[in-house]
This record gives structure tokens, C-alpha cells and sequence, in this order.
């Protein structure tokens, strides 16, 4: 059958985005789990304006707040889009792929920005090894996002021709 092919790469991309998307949430999670019970000791010699955020992230640079926040989000939302869009594509009809492209052109989306991030804290520094995992998986997974967008609009357009040409071009 022609349209195994799409399937079953987009499903192979999906399972390897939804593990890459647990590793980065569960690194994430930990950094701000890390940063919140180091901020009372860290923050209380910072001044005023530091001390005003609920957060203070002692380990990185400048960038890491915003990195692991956004690496916390990105990670959520992407194992939620990698489970639906295998439930859409096991279903395989053009409504329920079209449903998952969406989905999963959101996701590359914010991926994409929070890939810029984790190359914005590479650029100034100084960071520590689990920060360098989760930058390198960053930089891994938006790479794969990519290809699973790609395969996944493939496979709806596949198959809305295929539609198509049985409905005799009727729709």
C-alpha cells in the first residue's frame, strides 16, 4: 500500500519528538525546581530590581530564566501535539492529518523560538552541563519538529489527492 510509507515515517518522527519533548521538560522542570529552592539564599544579597522576580536563576547566564521557562512550555505543548498527532495520523483521514499539521506547525513554531533562546545562551556563555543537554536537545528537536511537519503535511496532501481522484475531482 503507497500510503504506509508516510504513516509509518511520521509516526516514527512522532514517538522521537515525544521523547525528546519528556527529556526537555524533565530537565526544565528540574532547573526550576533547582532555581526555586536557591532563590531565597541567591536573591537575598541581589539588589532591589533582581530581588523583585519570584525566580532567580543562580546557575547560567543572563539568558537561562527565559530559556527554561520557555523549555518548560515548549515541552509540554510538544508532548501533547506528539500524542495527538499519532492518535490523527493512526486515524489517517484529511481532516484528522490537516488537524495534526496545524498542531504540529504551531509546535515547530514555538520550538523555533525557544531554539533561539537556547542558541542566545550558547552565544554568551557560561553555562553548566545539564543547561548544555537541554540546549543541545533544543537544537536537536527543532531539527526533528521540522521533519515531522514536513512529513506530516506531506501525508495530507497525499492524501487529500488521493480523495480527490477517487471522488472524481468532486470535491
Amino acid at each position: 500500500m503507497a500510503s504506509e510509507g508516510p504513516r509509518s515515517a511520521a509516526l516514527l518522527l512522532l514517538v522521537i519528538n515525544l521523547v525528546l519533548y519528556f527529556i526537555i521538560m524533565l530537565i526544565s522542570a528540574w532547573a526550576v525546581n533547582h532555581a526555586i529552592e536557591k532563590t531565597h539564599e541567591s536573591a537575598s544579597v541581589l539588589q532591589t530590581p533582581a530581588r523583585i522576580f519570584p525566580i532567580y536563576f543562580p546557575m547560567g547566564n543572563m539568558a537561562t530564566g527565559f530559556f527554561i521557562i520557555f523549555s518548560l512550555l515548549i515541552g509540554v505543548i510538544g508532548i501533547t501535539t506528539s500524542v495527538l498527532g499519532m492518535l490523527n495520523v493512526m486515524q489517517w483521514t484529511v481532516a484528522s492529518l490537516y488537524a495534526a499539521a496545524t498542531s504540529s506547525l504551531g509546535t515547530f513554531a514555538l520550538t523555533i523560538l525557544a531554539m533561539g533562546l537556547a542558541c542566545k545562551e550558547i552565544d554568551i556563555g557560561y553555562t553548566g552541563a545539564n543547561l548544555r543537554t537541554l540546549e543541545v536537545i533544543m537544537i536537536i528537536v527543532s531539527g526533528t519538529q521540522l521533519l515531522c511537519t514536513g512529513a506530516i503535511n506531506v501525508a495530507a496532501e497525499s492524501t487529500a489527492a488521493a480523495t480527490r481522484r477517487m471522488l472524481g475531482g468532486r470535491v
